[in-house]
């Protein structure tokens, strides 16, 4: 009888040879067997597929080779949920405190982002983005904006009126002043994302779909991961980039109770395509320094579509993206949490607002208007939806910045990773990787 040994990932599997008869042998092939199965340690363990967890196993094999991981992703696909449902936008770092991990690693990730592309040849769109003030106080706060722009060294801005604004976007003739960033783009954020994943196994990484992990315990000599479908995994270090899930996942791990996810889901609607020539690149209003939304905005696709939106409403699941999507234990959470409320009571015009608007499409006609006044009802239908990991203080201030928890020896747990993840994927990972350097002791 003839065996084929074959060394993977530090262990050898012995596979009949009818099994690689007419195969290309990879690691998505051990995975469509079974065989991955067969190797159930590892150096490290990453816990979520989403961009920052696919960005995160990239960065450590390509700085670490010899080192094993594993990525394990709940849903059976990658970058399901906040990944695969954002508005696909390239963002520069024009809105962020100067200063913050979040104006730093956008501005370096974006750059990143169309050199990764260029190698990859991923299509991308470099279609611009108008901040556009339509009144007297917006204008005020977009000289802010401007000067916060400035001081994060966001390449090519520019403030421009009225006759320039017409030349950018021809129907945008309710703006009176605005910021011009010619180098904001649009991609496909899930098609990175997997492409990160590709890079990942490329290097000798693991993948492991449909393995959501259930408990994460430290037993002295390693850490046990125990998953849904019964395997049990075992790591000498765990990183976790769980999203929507990941206040759960860390404080199961023994981390800490707070920040807590708060899931918001911001719908979407879709210009007619008979209308969409009447957007050329990124629309977006000057934000309300109350809410750490970015309002309605136009935003194109790469398909050739225009998203108008989102709004913001309350999710009755983390991983609901319509009003019928409803998870008791998600609602029961959050509406039990004092910080949501401490958030809500005061905000609360403007929630019922938002529900509105949600149920009612004509009530979203007038926030359109001010930008692009010929635009009504009958140019809109309904488009996708996604669902915001929005963290939260115990007392319910929004947690803003990237937040990371390191009291689990042996763990690190991104807890915060909100909007512009996607774009600060690639300095994000290589950030959290030197973090694990320093926590893990390498």
């Amino acid at each position: 009888r003839i065996q084929i040994l074959f060394e993977y990932d530090n262990i050898t599997t012995m596979l009949a040879p009818s099994l690689l008869r007419g195969k290309s042998f990879s690691p998505s092939f051990l995975l469509q067997r079974g065989l991955s199965k067969l190797q159930q340690s590892f150096d490290v363990v990453i816990v979520g597929g989403g961009i920052v967890g696919l960005g995160t196993a990239r960065s450590l094999k390509l700085k670490h080779p010899d080192v094993s991981v594993a990525v394990l992703e709940k849903e059976s696909s990658l970058a399901t949920h906040q990944t695969g449902h954002n508005s696909g936008v390239i963002h520069m770092g024009i809105y962020y405190t100067p200063g913050s991990l979040k104006a730093k690693l956008c501005v370096e990730g974006a750059l990143r982002t169309y050199d990764y592309c260029d190698e990859r040849a991923i299509p991308y769109k470099k279609c611009g983005k108008l901040i556009v003030a339509t009144n007297e106080e917006e204008v005020e706060r977009l000289g802010v904006l401007y000067d916060k722009g400035l001081q994060n060294e966001v390449p090519g801005l520019a403030l421009v009126g009225r006759e320039e604004i017409l030349e950018i976007e021809p129907y945008c003739t309710g703006g009176i002043k605005a910021i011009h960033s010619p180098n904001t783009g649009i991609v496909d954020w899930r098609r990175v994302a997997c492409s990160y994943g590709t890079d990942f196994e490329g290097k000798g990484g693991v993948i492991l779909p449909d393995h959501e992990v259930k408990s994460i315990r430290d037993v002295g000599k390693e850490i046990r991961v125990e998953c849904g479908n019964g395997t049990r995994i075992t790591a000498r270090n765990v990183i976790t980039c769980a999203g929507l899930q990941s206040d759960r996942v860390a404080e199961g791990a023994g981390g800490k109770k707070f920040p807590t996810i708060v899931p918001f889901r911001g719908e979407y609607l879709e210009l007619v395509p008979e209308k969409r020539h009447w957007v050329r690149g990124n629309i977006y209003p000057v934000p309300n320094p109350k809410f750490p939304f970015l309002g309605v905005h136009f935003t194109p696709r790469m398909d050739g579509s225009i998203w108008v939106g989102p709004n913001a409403v309350l999710a009755a699941s983390r991983e609901g993206y319509s009003w019928t999507e409803i998870n008791r234990n998600d609602l029961f959470e959050t509406l039990t949490f004092r910080g949501f409320w401490n958030l809500a009571l005061p905000n609360l015009s403007y929630g019922v607002k938002e529900v509105a608007k949600s149920l009612l499409t004509p009530l979203q006609i007038a926030d359109l208007q001010k930008f692009i006044p010929e635009i009504g009802v009958s140019d809109l239908v309904r488009g996708s939806a996604g669902v915001r990991a929005q963290a939260m203080s115990e007392d319910g201030a929004l947690v803003d910045d990237f937040t990371f928890d390191e009291t689990c020896y042996g763990m690190l747990h991104v807890r915060n990773a909100p909007s512009p993840a996607a774009t600060s994927s690639l300095a994000i990972a290589d950030m959290v990787v030197e973090r694990a350097e320093r926590h893990f002791k390498w």
